[in-house]
C-alpha cells in the first residue's frame, strides 16, 4: 500500500471533535514523481459507500489505531474533501489527536491507496512524473509530521506489482509505516538486503527470493 502525505489543512474544529479540511489536493508532484489527477478518487469511494464500507480514519497508518469516522468523503475541484468526527470518549488516542488539532501541533493528514490496473500512466511531457488517474482509497490517517510539505511515497508492494523491487530504504519505511519498531523495522529489512535493489548479484528470480525472504524474516 502507498501513502501520499499532504500538509495539514483544517477549516475547522469543533469542541466535539469535528473537523474538515483535505487529504489530499490535485496538481502536487511528489518526491516519488506522482501526481493525482482530478477524478481519481471517485470510483474507489462510491464503491465504498455503495458496499456500506468505511474507509478507516487511523492515527499515524496503525491499523490497530482507529481514532474516528469519516462523515463524508468527496471529491472537489480542489482535491479530496474530508469531513471527520474523533471519538473522544474512552479513546486516549483520539483525545492526544484532539488536543495535537486543537493547538495546531498536526503536521498533516496521509492517505493509504493502492492503484488498480491502468491507473497510472507516464506524463507525456515530464520525464520521471508519473499521473495517477486512479486510486483505490484504504484509509486516511492523522499524522504528526508529513516528511516532506507535497508528498511522501513509502511503497513495497505496488513496486512488485510493477516488476522491479524495493530499496532498503523503502522496504524499511514501509514496515515502520505497518507498525513496526525502528529497530526490528532495520532488522527485518537488513536479512533482506540481498534481495533488494541496488544489489548487484540480484538475479532474474530476484522478486520470487525477495518474497521468500520477506516470508522468513516475517
Amino acid at each position: 500500500m502507498k501513502h501520499f502525505d499532504f500538509t495539514f489543512e483544517t477549516k475547522s474544529l469543533s469542541e466535539a471533535g469535528e473537523f474538515e479540511g483535505y487529504a489530499s489536493t490535485f496538481g502536487n508532484v511528489d518526491q516519488g514523481g506522482d501526481i493525482v489527477e482530478p477524478g481519481a478518487f471517485i470510483e474507489s469511494v462510491v464503491k465504498a459507500k455503495s458496499d456500506g464500507r468505511t474507509i478507516p480514519m487511523l492515527w499515524q497508518h496503525d491499523q490497530r489505531e482507529p481514532i474516528g469516522v469519516w462523515k463524508d468523503i468527496a471529491e472537489d475541484a480542489k482535491g479530496l474533501y474530508v469531513k471527520g468526527q474523533l471519538i473522544l470518549e474512552g479513546d486516549q488516542t483520539a483525545q492526544r489527536a484532539y488536543g495535537k488539532l486543537k493547538a495546531k501541533a498536526l503536521g498533516g493528514m496521509s492517505i493509504g491507496y493502492g492503484i488498480p490496473a491502468g491507473g497510472a500512466a507516464p506524463d507525456e511531457k515530464r520525464r520521471g512524473v508519473t499521473r495517477l488517474s486512479k486510486i483505490d482509497l484504504r484509509e486516511i490517517s492523522l499524522v504528526t509530521m508529513p516528511m516532506n510539505i507535497n508528498a511522501r511515497v513509502t511503497t513495497v508492494k505496488s513496486i512488485l506489482d510493477g516488476g522491479a523491487l524495493p530499496t532498503v530504504r523503502e522496504f524499511e519505511e514501509h514496515l515502520r509505516d505497518a507498525g513496526f519498531s525502528k529497530s526490528l523495522a532495520a532488522a527485518i529489512a537488513g536479512k533482506a538486503a540481498p534481495h533488494l535493489r541496488g544489489d548487484p548479484d540480484v538475479q532474474a528470480n530476484a522478486k520470487a527470493e525477495f518474497l521468500q525472504a520477506l516470508l522468513k524474516a516475517g
